[in-house]
């Protein structure tokens, strides 16, 4: 039996398996002008005479090394998912699939690769705007600022109940302990603004220093609870956006249970965020947006590629580096957008608010909240919030998502997960 090279018995070495740093392997181009079958040696000698060839006899210098297994055929392999839907970071590499190289379904071994559409590589058309494809909310491609926010408004109309509905209960809590808090503070508001000019300086003091005690203790477990509903529901929706760019479906409890061990990290990193940034507006304006444009996208890192604290703000700015004023244009757009949606919706309610408190009555002196305004006014900041809070945390997602797949190819990971099967690497012509 003749000895083929690469089959079991023979001398010739196998082909090493990739290591786990070496990723992907470009396929080797290989010129059927110059190979014979595949699995023979492209000996004449031996191939004339019938005399089998020795397992140990070297090739000419020149002759091409034949694939294959001496004729026997290899199962197609097909890429593993990476773990969580592909949002590791780049430090993090994931163990190839056996056979050294990425192979798409049906593709035996020694073929050449399958035609995809667009075209070969060098060549124009067939180039979809859509990029590697669109199986979720966004298509796996660098997005421009239309393409970011209409991701956001997406997901929102495509899991309309999960991310509105948590929205809105995370809001009517913060909105009640504000209204409470309203209604404890608002006796000594009234009694300082209705304090007449024969008040003493002493009533004065006195009712001023009523009304910072009251307001210090309420408004201290307020912030405690804002906040904790502001990281709730920022690790939420990450979870619920990093599906939704796969097309995967997501529930309440799934979406849970992902965010749930990120929430205690995701809560020290959004008090670092906030006190690096007030320290920075202290000093000077522009200091502080060099933070807060830096360290915006730490929230989406630290959620899906779930690592430190630390590692999830050098990850931010790396992702910003060399893009700061695309993103920090972007970041503000989101803003206005979202001072633009609070003012409209507000307007109705703030009127209303001001008839109770006597704001449009020409006989009232001062105007004086009542239980009536403030309860409007707590529905109006309910609605509002419930619409821009998803719609700029959803925005920062997509936009870490975006800094990914221009940075790091993060759009042919994505495209692997959710099952698009996309083509490797062009090969080079030089």
């Amino acid at each position: 039996m003749t000895d083929t090279p690469g089959s079991p018995g023979s001398g010739a070495p196998e082909d090493d398996a990739p290591t786990p740093s070496q990723g992907f392997q470009r396929p080797e181009p290989t010129n059927p002008d110059q190979t014979g079958a595949t699995g023979t040696p492209a000996s004449g000698t031996a191939a004339s005479s019938g005399t089998p060839a020795s397992s140990g006899t070297a090739q000419p210098e020149g002759s091409p090394q034949t694939p294959g297994t001496g004729g026997v055929s290899q199962q197609p392999q097909t890429p593993r998912t990476p773990p969580s839907g592909g949002w590791q970071s780049p430090g993090r590499q994931q163990t190839p699939p056996p056979g050294g190289q990425w192979q798409s379904p049906g593709q035996q071994h020694g073929q050449p690769m399958p035609q995809y559409p667009g075209g070969a590589y060098g060549q124009q058309g067939g180039w979809t705007p859509h990029g590697l494809g669109k199986p979720g909310v966004i298509s796996l491609r660098p997005l421009n600022v239309g393409d970011i926010l209409d991701g956001a408004i997406t997901a929102v109309r495509r899991y309309p109940v999960l991310i509105l509905g948590t929205s809105a209960v995370i809001a009517v809590i913060v909105a009640g302990l504000n209204l409470i808090v309203q209604l404890v503070v608002q006796p000594d508001l009234n009694r300082v603004a209705t304090l007449g000019p024969a008040a003493t300086q002493q009533e004065a003091l006195d009712a001023m220093y009523n009304l910072l005690g009251s307001t210090a203790l309420s408004l201290v477990p307020t912030l405690i609870i804002t906040l904790l509903g502001q990281t709730f529901l920022t690790g939420f929706l990450t979870v619920v956006m990093g599906k939704a760019v796969l097309g995967r479906p997501v529930d309440f409890r799934t979406a849970l249970r992902e965010a749930a061990p990120r929430l205690l990290p995701l809560l020290g990193l959004t008090v670092l965020y906030a006190l690096a940034t007030m320290v920075a507006a202290i000093f000077c304006l522009l200091p502080a947006v060099i933070p807060y444009v830096f360290w915006a996208l730490a929230s989406p890192a630290l959620v899906l590629e779930r690592g430190t604290v630390r590692q999830a703000f050098g990850r931010s700015r790396t992702l910003v580096s060399g893009a700061f004023w695309r993103v920090l244009g972007i970041l503000l757009l989101a803003a206005v957008i979202g001072w633009l949606i609070s003012a409209i919706i507000g307007i109705p309610f703030d009127l209303g608010s001001g008839a109770f408190s006597g704001l449009f009555d020409p006989q009232a002196t001062v105007p004086v909240q009542t239980t009536g305004s403030l309860v409007l006014s707590a529905v109006g900041t309910v609605i509002s919030s419930t619409i821009v809070t998803p719609f700029t945390a959803l925005v920062t997602v997509v936009l870490y998502i975006d800094q990914r797949m221009r940075r790091e190819g993060m759009d042919i990971e994505l495209a692997r997960a959710a099952g698009l099967n996309p083509p490797p690497a062009p090969r080079q012509a030089w």
